[in-house]
């Protein structure tokens, strides 16, 4: 019998959330909750979707003088007839169930080739957080009209024919978002007309309009010139070489990419102000960047390394890295791209890997062709780039302090990195010889630098601080990162840090998490001022790869799953496009081992697309985080370790 008793926990205990009731509960998992902009941005990206599938040339935004916002498209109207599976409207589907949208079908005969909208719980979750929304489509000669409160249909759809004064095609959706939900129910003027704008510049030819009711103020936008007169406008000072702009797009017959993915960029150059920078993904802007922004500055610096060796103007002793040739880049970028992978539902960073090699690979060879055509300009764009060179490398020189007459001599088995620029450097903490080898040849000599493991480090939760150095591998470690064990206390003298970041990177299966935890207590026990400046942390190698076969537009490709939660996203993903489960075939890495170089570059040492935690304090005081670090890991804790398993067990996942 089902337990209803207070305090109790039975079969009663279970609530099951129904409908768009999680989006109430948790509004923060699937939008911003500072102010209403992010979930009037979904139904305007709906809007800028059609328009980019070549739908309609106007968009209209009017802010009432009720509170609510309409958003008009001259789309082909959201679909109201019965859903052949579900039985009800669509129109109604769309804006009442999470996950359902006309975006999953990519492949041939899908309703868009290119959208913003992928997780399919855009418009769904502004219905949920609206105190009233209501929707009119214009379609096929008629005109259907819903309206709901709170996420429910409130108003049953209400079907006419068009009259003269109508429109032939298109959507309005009208919302009131409801302030509960959110910091304030003030929309920010100046991100929403920013926001607006770039629609317009990344659409040429569609003009996009906001009009405020209450003030009687209307705003348009309209680019022909697109993305060139966009950035100079925007750039507070003139570049110092002409613009570098260009597009490119894979054709049918590209092996990598399906057809229609690309670019479209605009660079400029300047010697001061503040970099502009922005960047979109199928007109969603990522404010946060990802992986279309690193192929944009590997293309750019591949290509001037490559001018610069060619004309033989790197001074000696000169390292150039990416960010001296990206130092004073201001740019506007485009990505086209068939399948985003987007990092959150606010899809601020793109997080899809092959969109690094996809935008590199049109960007480089337009802007090595452009700098050879353009020598002189070439080379001035090489002198800012060696100029911030040596100033990082001026920087980044410090003087070494030695004890006595001794150096410390580092560990055989380190394989150091090239630079010397602490900042930039890296040091893998690798367990395993064998993967040790394998990160050796994948890693960026340049920069990164690895230190394998033999078998499992010593808890050094109860070793004295004398004592710490009888164990080789520990003191290995010390000697590798040059800081001396010391205290929360202590005055540390971090100037002779060789590596900006020290990262642990073991196996991602239960050993692996264990030497995880030991080396954590290591840093955090006898290291602690690294943790504390943001020097350590974990990388998170994946367990699964998933061999996808080749799916409409899109190629076969290679998916890696960090876990089983994830396996199971990239799974059900390929289902809803078409590809059954048994036709993908799925490998489980047994350790970092098994992993190729090329693999472990991929997925765990490229910074483009790699997983690095930092290892931050949580929000405990550093005295209950010692208390409880004493608990788990002191020799004479068994009891409170019990206790603890048994109240807190349930929450861990174990890989069997």
């Amino acid at each position: 019998m089902a337990s209803k008793e207070p305090g109790s926990y039975g079969e009663a205990s279970i609530r099951v959330l129904k409908g768009l009731e999680p989006v109430r509960q948790r509004p923060g998992m699937y939008t911003r909750t500072d102010n209403p902009l992010h979930v009037i941005q979904e139904v305007l990206d709906n809007a800028a979707d059609e328009a980019l599938a070549g739908y309609g040339k106007k968009i209209r935004v009017t802010l009432h003088a009720d509170g609510s916002i309409s958003v008009e498209d001259e789309g082909r109207g959201i679909p109201f007839g019965l859903h052949p599976e579900e039985q009800a409207p669509v129109i109604e589907l769309v804006f009442t169930r999470l996950h359902a949208g006309g975006k999953f079908d990519k492949g041939s005969g899908g309703a868009y080739s290119f959208s913003g909208g992928l997780h399919g719980v855009g418009v769904s979750v502004t219905n949920a957080l609206a105190r009233r929304l209501e929707a009119t489509s214009w379609r096929d000669g008629q005109v259907a009209r819903i309206a709901f409160a709170g996420g429910e249909p409130i108003e049953p759809l209400e079907l006419r024919a068009q009259g003269n004064g109508d429109r032939k095609s298109g959507t309005t959706v009208r919302v009131w978002p409801d302030a509960k939900y959110f910091e304030s129910s003030a929309l920010p003027m100046a991100e929403l007309a920013h926001l607006l704008r770039s629609k317009a510049v990344l659409m040429p030819g569609v003009a996009v309009s906001l009009q405020v009711e209450k003030t009687r103020e209307t705003q348009a936008w309209q680019y022909k010139g697109g993305l060139r007169d966009y950035l100079m406008q925007e750039l507070a000072a003139d570049p110092v070489i002409p613009l570098f702009e260009g597009e490119g797009y894979a054709d049918g017959a590209s092996e990598s990419f399906a057809e229609g993915e690309g670019a479209a960029w605009v660079l400029a150059f300047t010697e001061d102000g503040a970099p502009v920078r922005e960047s979109y993904v199928n007109l969603i802007p990522t404010r946060a960047g990802g992986t279309h922004e690193s192929g944009l500055r590997d293309g750019l610096f591949n290509a001037v390394k490559s001018f610069i060796e060619l004309h033989s103007l790197l001074p000696k002793g000169v390292k150039l890295l990416p960010e001296d040739v990206f130092a004073r880049a201001s740019f506007v970028l485009s990505a086209k791209v068939l399948d985003p992978q987007f990092q959150g539902q606010i899809k601020e960073r793109l997080n899809s890997r092959d969109a690094v090699r996809l935008v590199s690979s049109f960007v480089r060879p337009a802007l090595e062709l452009w700098l050879n055509q353009n020598v002189e300009y070439g080379k001035r764009l090489a002198e800012l780039a060696i100029r911030a060179a040596q100033s990082r490398q001026r920087a980044g020189q410090k003087v070494e302090k030695r004890k006595g007459s001794g150096v410390a001599v580092l560990p055989g088995k380190l394989t150091d990195c090239e630079s010397r620029d602490t900042a930039h450097n890296e040091v893998f903490l690798v367990e395993g010889d064998s993967a040790g080898g394998s990160a050796k040849m994948g890693r960026d000599k340049e920069c990164q630098a690895i230190l394998p493991l033999r078998g499992k480090v010593l808890n050094t939760w109860e070793v004295d601080r004398d004592r710490l150095f009888a164990n080789t591998e520990i003191h290995d470690i010390s000697v590798a990162i040059g800081v001396d064990p010391h205290g929360p206390d202590d005055d540390v003298d971090l100037s002779n840090l060789r590596y900006g970041k020290v990262c642990i990177l073991s196996d991602a299966d239960v050993d692996g998490s264990h030497i995880q935890v030991l080396l954590l207590t290591l840093f955090f026990r006898h290291f602690p001022k690294l943790v504390d400046a943001g020097h350590v942390y974990v990388a998170r190698p994946p367990l699964f790869r998933v061999d996808v076969p080749a799916r409409g537009k899109k190629p076969a490709s290679k998916v890696y799953a960090l876990d089983d939660g994830e396996l199971a996203a990239i799974l059900d993903k390929t289902g809803k496009e078409g590809v059954a489960r048994e036709r993908c075939q799925i490998s489980r890495f047994k350790g970092l081992g098994e992993m190729s170089a090329e693999q472990l570059w991929e997925t765990t040492l490229n910074p483009d697309t790699r997983r690095l935690l930092p290892v931050r304090l949580g929000s405990m005081d550093l005295a209950a985080t010692r208390e409880l670090m004493t608990r788990l890991m002191g020799k004479g804790e068994a009891a409170a370790r019990r206790e603890l398993i048994e109240l807190h067990g349930d929450a861990v996942e174990i890989d069997i």
